[in-house]
């Protein structure tokens, strides 16, 4: 005694096959179309920096050579931050760059051992770089 399986179980809709496929390429092109987006405007962004070098000055200051790179006519805000030898921030400073090599003083509360850059920003770029 053979049953199909159709038969006993019914056959599915004609339409879900298609539809599916349907969706599955929306939904890969959307997909895409985001992986496009998301590569190029975080690829890009408008300020880059990077730490340079730094020299400890004296117990109360310390200096730092901060590389920018601006995308056109843009303003931005840096901010480095000087650590003494157990880590903590012993002073920080918040500038305005120029294009190319900035050379900023961080007044310090003791004697920095370190400086670490905290990154630039720009009013549509808030995640530092």
């Amino acid at each position: 005694m053979t049953t199909d399986l159709a038969d006993r179980y019914g056959a599915p809709a004609p339409w879900r096959r298609p539809v599916a496929i349907g969706a599955t390429a929306v939904l890969a092109v959307v997909g895409l179309v985001w992986l496009a987006w998301a590569a190029f405007f975080h690829g890009s962004p408008e300020v880059r920096s990077e730490l340079v070098s730094f020299d400890i000055v004296s117990s109360s200051e310390t200096t730092a050579r901060v590389d920018v790179r601006l995308e056109g006519d843009v303003q931005a805000t840096c901010r480095l931050r000087a650590l003494a030898a157990d880590k903590t921030a012993v002073g920080e400073v918040a500038f305005t760059p120029t294009n190319g090599n900035n050379d900023v003083v961080i007044r310090t509360e003791r004697e920095a051992t370190a400086v670490e850059k905290l990154g630039c920003t720009t009013p549509d770029q808030p995640r530092p770089r």
